[in-house]
């Protein structure tokens, strides 16, 4: 799998990456094994994370694994912290001690003593964000973490935290965001997008299927085993089962049957290789479909193909 370096740091990461979102929940320990098996094979490195994952159980499900496979050396973990569960929702909180118990605690369930990366997992409007970012500073300067980025911020949210963490002179800037984008949800491209070009930033893509529609798996209706017919995601996955997402959707069926691929081959694809995407972030629940997911590797869209799923889309 080929690789590439997150915003203008050293940091390489591998192209495609392994979300672990549904680790502990909806994948067992056995299917996770096989699939962070099956991405050490195709030469996969970054693999994302965080201490909500999984309702609290992904980051010590891969950290056994780890310990098992012996991989750690070979990857590249993207951890996160600043989602709580509080009054049963799910809400930020980018306080001081918040954010360093969070990565006390990854640290503890991956066993390890550093995380390759860390971001900010969602803009918290109720902590100054100097306090946010001071903590970032200090987990970087301490060792424990080695680069530091942002997740699901807006443009602006982007431009600020990039200029305030540079001003504090640790002399690696935030090196990347992470945010959904994909055929179907392509509105990062008006801020958050162009500011990390701009900012000299990667782009992590988290969701590239569009939630699982580029799949295809939707186009006769919702099979009972997929999320959409699981009452916990069915909103989730319902925001992209409409007329407007299914023609670009077929769209991309018809350029995927012309190539003689997948239609997630042609979706991830497509993603990939937009302009600031550093890496494409997939999930899966079962190994067969992370195998497919990571075979989009071989696969290089010609142009008049992604300029044509680009203006369907």
């Amino acid at each position: 799998m080929l690789s590439r370096r997150l915003g203008g740091s050293g940091l390489e990461v591998s192209r495609l990456g392994l979300g672990t979102m549904t680790w502990g929940t909806v994948v067992d320990e056995y299917a996770a094994e096989d699939q962070l098996t099956a991405f050490l094979d195709a030469g996969g490195t970054l693999i994302d994370t965080a201490p909500i994952h999984g309702d609290g159980r992904a980051e010590e499900l891969l950290g056994r694994l780890l310990s098992k496979i012996g991989a750690r050396d070979r990857l590249v973990l993207a951890g996160k912290a600043g989602l709580i569960h509080r009054d049963g929702q799910v809400t930020p909180d980018f306080s001081r001690r918040t954010l360093l118990g969070q990565l006390d605690r990854s640290l503890r369930d991956l066993g390890t003593d550093h995380l390759d990366l860390w971001q900010l997992h969602r803009f918290d409007t109720r902590t100054p964000i100097n306090e946010a970012l001071a903590t970032l500073d200090d987990a970087v300067r301490s060792g424990r973490v080695r680069y530091a980025g942002i997740s699901n911020f807006t443009g602006w949210q982007t431009a600020l935290a990039h200029a305030r963490f540079e001003a504090r002179g640790a002399g690696v800037p935030l090196v990347s965001t992470q945010v959904e984008y994909s055929l179907l949800h392509r509105e990062p491209e008006t801020e958050v997008i162009a500011a990390a070009d701009h900012l000299g930033m990667s782009v992590l893509a988290w969701s590239p299927l569009g939630r699982g529609v580029l799949t295809g798996k939707y186009r006769a209706g919702i099979p009972g085993d997929s999320r959409g017919a699981d009452a916990h995601w069915e909103a989730f996955v319902q925001t992209y089962l409409t007329p407007e997402k299914s023609r670009i959707v077929e769209a991309v069926a018809k350029a995927a049957d012309g190539l003689g691929v997948p239609l997630s081959h042609a979706a991830l694809a497509w993603v990939r290789d937009r302009p600031a995407v550093g890496a494409v972030i997939v999930g899966a629940r079962t190994v067969a479909q992370l195998q497919e997911s990571l075979a989009s590797e071989h696969l290089t869209l010609p142009e008049q193909i992604a300029d044509a799923l680009s203006d369907v889309s």
